[in-house]
């Protein structure tokens, strides 16, 4: 009896072990649809209603991680939330890649960059209104930074008839 079980685990051990053994398909976890939300999520979440199933699942994952976090908020942070929920649907795509780019660079900076940015910020935030729409109005005429032109090959120096490389004045006053 005792050899039975061990040849029937021995046996199972050996196709849990196998490929076949493994091949087990999982669907991807997705994330619930706008229509799957509790009531709750809905309210929260209602600046993201139109694009909701539009997100990838990730994204749709981090914005009811978000979501779970609002009750133990302020007041004055679940406003704020809401604002920069409404302000970035109002982005276009790629406005929020350029955002996701800046806050990653940003992540990875020195300390002492990341508070430079915070004291400007607080600046701007001081400012008057009328000054934040001259800034906006003068940022949006700008034209983007454009990339350098690509860099010309250097020639090689021409051979010498005998193979070795030639060498100019300038070449012997250099390696002197």
């Amino acid at each position: 009896m005792a050899r039975a079980r061990f040849g029937l685990i021995l046996a199972v051990a050996l196709w849990l072990a196998s490929p076949l053994g493994h091949a087990v398909i999982v669907p991807p976890l997705s994330q619930p649809t706008w229509s799957e939300l509790s009531g709750e999520q809905k309210r929260i979440l209602a600046p993201l209603a139109t694009e909701w199933d539009k997100m990838d699942g990730f994204r749709r994952k981090k914005w009811i991680g978000i979501a779970q976090r609002y009750p133990s908020l302020s007041a004055d942070e679940q406003a704020r939330m809401q604002r920069r929920m409404t302000d970035w649907t109002k982005l276009t795509p790629d406005e929020r890649k350029h955002a996701r780019e800046q806050y990653k660079s940003l992540q990875k900076a020195p300390p002492e960059k990341k508070e430079a940015v915070k004291l400007k910020w607080q600046e701007y935030k001081e400012l008057p209104e009328s000054e934040k729409t001259r800034l906006k109005a003068e940022a949006s005429k700008k034209p983007s930074p454009r990339p350098p032109p690509p860099r010309q090959a250097v020639a090689p120096k021409p051979s010498a008839p005998n193979g070795a490389p030639s060498s100019t004045p300038a070449d012997q006053a250099a390696a002197r």
